[in-house]
Order: structure tokens, then C-alpha cells, then sequence
């Protein structure tokens, strides 16, 4: 009797989860974008979105009419001839709309990585010329993968900077744990100077001669898209595996300072399996609080893409980190309880459009009042919508 209490309950349970993901759908905002990596709203903006072309060009989209328009284009700037180079990141400044500052990560022509900041001009500031570029940071990349590619601004006000290992397989020339090399890494500078940047004085390894000072975290393989949740400060960074694990690694607000997530010695939870590469873990290492395997089951994949903790108007996701994987159309989410996952749930079918699947997810978004966005390389975006 009691047994069936329990199974009554739980078939409850998941009817009405089951009806929650019903009322969850999507609908296309925007098309005809040429592999679009990235789109946001500034702060106080509505109805427009930025969105980033890694081919070197980006547009502002009018959410209402659909129609886009060119805002900046530094396609003379980069190379894109490899998938993991190109127009990378953008992050505008929180006082964005009276100051018209916003920062760029790409590959440069000699396929290096240059941190960029920019001016838009106008009341709207919708335009903005390439000869405003101001030139950060760069720094030399190994090979032509693993070039990273997010940026943000944290809610302490610096920039973060999420580089990849230098590329190749399994980090053959040990960046990853060399605080001595940019890559691999999380970097935290201060950008509010009026040129240039500062490093912030409670930077980890400020201190170390040994040390590249702009380094917060270090230990990453190739992260792919990161967020903070804007309601709590939590911070989650999506890492790309090499061959058996992709990962999802989630940092308390305030907390990270420091961390060393674990490549290259650390493949998700385990020694990365090839031989001379992987190995015990390191004191203090930061585990993954999720981790998906290389197969294709349900909850398989490839090549994982971060999305964000959904804070906007549908009351059912409050709480939900979103997610992907960039080679299967796989579209997933869970809750951080007590700092472990729960509440996983598999969202492939329901935030699919009338037609086929959305594939080759190369990023999520959010727009001003947090509506979440899922950005597909084949130039659509769709905007998760209650039906």
C-alpha cells in the first residue's frame, strides 16, 4: 500500500512536470545571420539585440520588425579560416548607454587573441566606427583551436576573460596549469581607467613574479560560453573535453578566487586518459558540479555550449541553468540545490521550432527583461517563450 502511495506521487510529480514543459516553447526573433556567436541587449535597452557574427561583422537586430542592421564591421581585423577563430565575445559596460564602451575578443590576422575596447557614438548608440578600437591585450595562441572566446563584466564591476588552452590535443605544451601563460585561463582586469587597464589588487597571484598578474583562475581546457546568475552572483563556466567528457563548472558568488578547475591533468572527474597527460588531482582542484559523457544517448554529446540561469518572465524556469551541445541537439537544464544538481530535465523536444530541431547551437542570450535566447550557427535566433 505504501509502495503505491510513493508511485502515485512520483507519476504525479512528473505529469506535472511533464505539463510545465508543455507551456514551454520558442519562437524565431531573428534570421539570416552568417554564424552568429553571440546576442545581448545593453542595460536600459529594449527591442534590440547585438548580435555577433564570428565572420567578423555585427548587427543590431529590431526585435519587433525582425530587420537588422549593421553596427560595426572588423572583418580586416580578424581570421575566421579555422571554426574556433573569429569575432569571439562582446561585453558592453554597465553604464554602456552614456558611455558607449564595449570590448571585443577575437583572433587577429596573425590568428592571435586580441582583447579590444570600442566607443559607439550617438544618442542611441546603435553606430560605431572600427578607428575607435583600443587595443588591451594580446596574447599568442599555439595552434588554431581552443581559442576561448567569452568576456564579461562580473557584479564586482571588472572584466572576466575566459581564454582556451592554445589548441591542439590535450594541451601539449602545459598551459593550462602554467600561471606563467595567459591560456587556459580566467583572466580579471579593471577596465574603468580612461585608457588601458589596471589589474585589480586582490587578484590572486598579483604577488607571484611567476605569474601572469591579470590570472583570477586557471586549469581550463577550451570554455565556451560562462554567465553569472543575476540573482544570486553564482558563476558557471562551460568547458569543452578532449575525447570522454564534457563539463559544467559552477562557482558560489564570491567565491573562485584562485581556483584551478583541473586540465590538463583532469579530464571532467577523471585523469584525462591519455597516457603521460593525466594525473592525480591537484590540492584544492574545483570539480565539476556536472559532467556528460561522449556517446549519443540522451544525455550524450560532444562539445558542450554554457547558456545562463533563466531570471526572466516565466515563473516555471526561475532557477534553471540552460545548456547545449554544439554537435547534438541536445538542449538540457538543471537547479544548483545545496551546491549539486537537481532537478535535470531534458528540454530537445519542447524548445524545438514547428519544424525540425534547433542545431548547432553556438550560444545562448538574454535580453533586457531576461528572456533567454538560443543562437543557432545556421544564423537563427529563437527566444524561449511561454506558449
Amino acid at each position: 500500500m505504501f509502495r503505491a502511495l510513493i508511485l502515485f506521487i512520483t507519476g504525479l510529480a512528473c505529469l506535472s512536470c511533464h505539463a510545465e514543459q508543455e507551456k514551454i516553447g520558442v519562437k524565431l526573433i531573428g534570421e539570416g545571420f552568417n554564424r552568429p556567436v553571440w546576442a545581448e541587449s545593453p542595460n536600459g535597452v529594449q527591442d534590440y539585440l547585438w548580435v555577433l557574427e564570428k565572420t567578423g561583422k555585427i548587427k543590431i537586430l529590431d526585435v519587433k520588425s525582425g530587420q537588422s542592421s549593421l553596427f560595426l564591421d572588423v572583418t580586416d581585423q580578424i581570421t575566421s579560416q579555422s571554426n574556433e577563430q573569429g569575432l569571439l565575445g562582446l561585453a558592453f559596460s554597465d553604464d554602456y548607454m552614456l558611455t558607449g564602451r564595449f570590448y571585443l575578443y577575437y583572433t587577429n590576422r596573425k590568428g592571435d587573441t586580441e582583447i579590444c575596447r570600442y566607443l559607439s557614438h550617438g544618442d542611441d548608440k546603435r553606430s560605431c566606427k572600427a578607428s575607435s578600437r583600443e587595443l588591451l591585450l594580446t596574447f599568442k595562441q599555439d595552434y588554431r583551436n581552443h581559442n576561448g572566446g567569452w568576456i564579461g563584466f562580473g557584479p564586482d564591476g571588472y572584466l572576466y576573460i575566459a581564454t582556451g588552452d592554445g589548441g591542439a590535443a590535450n594541451d601539449p605544451k602545459k598551459r593550462a596549469q602554467d600561471l606563467s601563460s595567459y591560456l587556459g585561463k580566467l583572466l580579471r582586469i579593471d577596465v574603468s581607467t580612461e585608457k588601458g587597464y589596471q589589474v585589480p589588487q586582490d587578484n590572486p597571484f598579483l604577488n607571484n613574479p611567476m605569474a601572469k598578474p591579470e590570472i583570477y583562475a586557471y586549469g581550463l581546457r577550451n570554455p565556451w560560453r560562462c554567465s553569472w546568475d543575476r540573482k544570486t552572483g553564482d558563476f558557471y563556466i562551460a568547458d569543452v573535453g578532449q575525447n570522454k567528457w564534457e563539463e559544467i563548472n559552477y562557482t558560489p558568488a564570491g567565491k573562485g578566487r584562485g581556483a584551478n578547475y583541473g586540465w590538463r591533468l583532469r579530464e571532467g572527474n577523471i585523469a584525462t586518459p591519455k597516457k603521460g597527460v593525466g594525473g592525480d588531482k591537484p590540492d584544492g582542484v574545483t570539480d565539476p558540479i556536472y559532467v556528460y559523457p561522449h556517446d549519443n544517448s540522451s544525455r550524450g554529446g560532444v562539445s558542450v555550449t554554457g547558456g545562463y540561469v533563466y531570471r526572466g518572465p516565466i515563473a516555471s524556469l526561475q532557477g534553471q541553468y540552460f545548456f547545449a551541445d554544439y554537435a547534438k541537439p541536445h538542449l538540457w537544464s538543471f537547479k544548483v540545490k545545496n551546491g549539486k544538481i537537481a532537478d535535470f530535465q531534458d528540454w530537445s523536444k519542447q524548445l524545438s521550432p514547428a519544424k525540425g530541431k534547433i542545431t548547432a547551437i553556438t550560444s545562448f542570450g538574454e535580453d533586457a527583461e531576461g528572456n533567454l535566447l538560443i543562437i543557432s550557427d545556421g544564423g537563427k535566433i529563437y527566444q524561449v517563450v511561454e506558449k
